[in-house]
């Protein structure tokens, strides 16, 4: 027990950004909260915090391992709920990090359904466009879509889905249909920007278009929105873009050839002990993507497309 006792001190002061404020919530002095540091910074052989008069701050070993303990804590009060209540419940704090477009149009929904399966479940939804394929340390599962690159994670295949190229017919009136792909890269497009910079090179089957007139966003709902008031051509995941597309918004450009296959991938940490709340999360989250996404561009135009 002196173990977790640790453990929870070493998050409170992350967390507190104090080891005075951890030691008093744990009910220790300065002095003894400070030795219960050293003494696992000790047996780790590695400094966890860098500490000076105004300010406690993590290194790199100390978000590894605190991270670790987060995990540790919540896993037995998990176990402790479970041996109270006579049942295997699902509880604790699921972290759960995605693209934008994917959290508004898919994982939004799947993630009601899980809530409705396990209120005790709190969430933690992240959702930015600019995501990279490194997984941060305090999140439990990070959805990514397209290739990923090799590393130790755990890499759970959900579906694929594709992109494609869509614009407003008052776009197409204007500008007309390209009827090659590289006419593409001569005409208006709408373009989102990351961190890595514009993604303004579009695969379009086995054709890379590199497109030279566009404007750019990192909003990717702004992208959307743009590319239906008729400012451009947009490349989107289809899924993002399918309820305008039938509706008439939107109109799909060679969606048959100019398309992009984009797999999308459950990934996290490979603990030997994934808690509860995460096993389950992941075996759900195949099922309702497998359910909801469709197969292919037709099925997804239906009106009686899954949500």
């Amino acid at each position: 027990m002196n173990r977790l006792s640790d453990m929870q001190l070493l998050i409170d002061a992350a967390d507190l950004s104090s080891l005075s404020a951890a030691g008093r919530r744990a009910g220790l002095s300065p002095a003894a909260a400070s030795a219960c540091v050293q003494r696992v910074e000790t047996m780790l052989g590695a400094r966890l915090f860098e500490r000076t008069t105004r300010q406690l701050r993590l290194t790199d070993e100390g978000r590894i391992y605190i991270a670790s303990c987060r995990i540790a804590i919540e896993t037995m009060q998990e176990a402790e709920r479970a041996v109270r209540s006579g049942t295997d419940g699902v509880s604790g704090t699921l972290r759960v990090s995605a693209p934008s477009d994917l959290g508004r149009n898919l994982l939004v929904y799947i993630l009601d359904g899980f809530m409705k399966l396990h209120p005790q479940v709190r969430i933690v939804l992240t959702l930015s466009d600019s995501l990279s394929r490194f997984v941060p340390d305090d999140i439990d599962i990070a959805i990514r879509v397209g290739p990923l690159e090799s590393s130790d994670l755990v890499a759970r295949h959900l579906a694929d889905s594709w992109r494609v190229v869509c614009a407003s017919p008052t776009c197409i009136e204007t500008y007309g249909l390209p009827e090659r792909r590289e006419d593409l890269a001569e005409l208006p497009a709408l373009v989102l920007t990351t961190n890595a910079g514009p993604r303004n090179e579009w695969r379009l089957g086995d054709v890379i278009v590199r497109m030279r007139r566009y404007h750019e966003c990192t909003d990717s709902e702004v992208i959307r929105n743009w590319a239906v008031l008729g400012r451009g051509f947009a490349y989107r995941q289809f899924w993002s873009v399918a309820s305008d597309v039938r509706e008439g918004r939107l109109k799909l450009i060679n969606p048959s050839t100019w398309f992009a296959p984009a797999p999308i991938h459950a990934m996290y940490h490979p603990n030997t002990y994934q808690p509860p709340r995460v096993r389950h999360f992941v075996d759900y989250l195949y099922a309702e993507v497998a359910r909801r996404l469709p197969k292919n561009v037709e099925e997804g135009m239906s009106p009686s497309s899954p949500r």
